[in-house]
């Protein structure tokens, strides 16, 4: 198939792209990313790859992976990129409750509209799938286990933005048929995640670097931690499933692990791996957080056929072996 990942150059992004390219069978797969967060090396080190400038960007044909750099808020560059697409995974876009509570404006514009113009994009591309990545942010302040039937509150601008998302998502298949399929994330580690700041990159790379492990809080807010691999797996049943055009699946394991336990269990990874004596310590709760979030998996295991297969403790092992073994970014 011919697919368009935006965000393309981030941890996501690059292990879909891989999992495309070393499949083979014919894929076009055109990555589109400003590199704000995510490099070329980045995505050179998922697969070969050829860059084409945006103005020189025709339609989708062929195969193998190509690079356009540029932003999702030009709208002129959506259109151009878009054209020839089956396929639309939307993954870019402004991501974390902290920088959303720091600049809602910046974090509305580029999650919203950008996410608006590449659903304009791919309905005048005649694209058969548009694949959104939400977040169970945008559920919000709910009681768990979170599903696709609750009623969302939304505690940060992050999660309102991701919900405007999934809303707009719904319009355009009700109103204009276009297949949009929303993915609501689970707190998402693994392989790849050296520019992330979410909790488990970031406790791999302080305690590499000698540094105190901050929790916020007191550490009993829970999450629902998923492995990249599965999540990647979830990506492409959402952009070939029949049937579920319109739908909004929870994707996570459905295990509800406190930030604590997180720390439990990576200690000894981290240990076992040469890193010793790590601290730890309390710091204030964030704004935007949420003190409980894990997921209902079941509707995505009846329509798509997927459920999480790694382990949280053998994903932290996979994890902290990538960051050390393969000279991952410590920064």
């Amino acid at each position: 198939m011919n697919w368009l990942v935006t965000g393309g150059c981030g941890f996501i992004g690059t292990a879909l792209v891989r999992s495309l390219a070393q499949e083979g069978g014919g894929h076009a797969v055109r990555v589109v990313d400003n590199l704000s967060v995510g490099t070329r090396e980045d995505l050179g080190a998922a697969c070969g790859f050829r860059e084409v400038s945006p103005e020189g960007a025709g339609p989708l044909e062929g195969e193998g992976v190509e690079l356009v750099v540029g932003d999702i808020l030009d709208e002129g560059l959506a259109r151009r990129v878009c054209a020839g697409a089956e396929v639309v995974v939307h993954l870019a876009a402004s991501t974390g409750v902290a920088p959303s509570v720091e600049d809602p404006r910046r974090d509305c514009v580029t999650n919203v509209l950008g996410t608006l113009n590449y659903l304009e994009a791919a309905r005048a591309a005649g694209a058969r799938r548009f694949v959104f990545a939400s977040s169970g942010a945008a559920a919000g302040e709910v009681e768990p286990p979170i599903h696709e039937g609750v009623c969302p509150r939304p505690v940060s601008p992050y999660g309102a933005g991701k919900l405007a998302g999934e809303a707009y998502c719904s319009a355009y298949w009700r109103t204009y048929g276009l297949e949009t399929v929303a993915l609501r994330f689970g707190n998402v580690y693994g392989p790849g995640s050296g520019h992330k700041n979410s909790v488990v990159a970031r406790f791999i790379r302080r305690a590499a670097r000698g540094e105190v492990l901050e929790i916020y809080g007191d550490g009993t807010q829970t999450r629902d931690f998923i492995y990249i691999d599965d999540l990647v797996r979830a990506l492409r049943l959402a952009a070939t499933a029949g049937g579920v055009g319109g739908e909004v699946f929870q994707i996570a394991t459905g295990s509800e692990t406190s930030v604590g336990e997180v720390v439990e269990l990576l200690l000894p990874v981290l240990a076992a791996a040469g890193i010793k004596g790590v601290r730890v310590e309390r710091a204030s709760p964030r704004p935007g957080d949420v003190a409980r979030n894990y997921a209902d998996t079941s509707k995505a295991r009846r329509l798509l056929g997927w459920r999480a297969e790694v382990g949280l403790e053998e994903g932290l092992r996979r994890t902290v072996g990538w960051f050390l073994e393969r000279g991952a970014p410590l920064c």
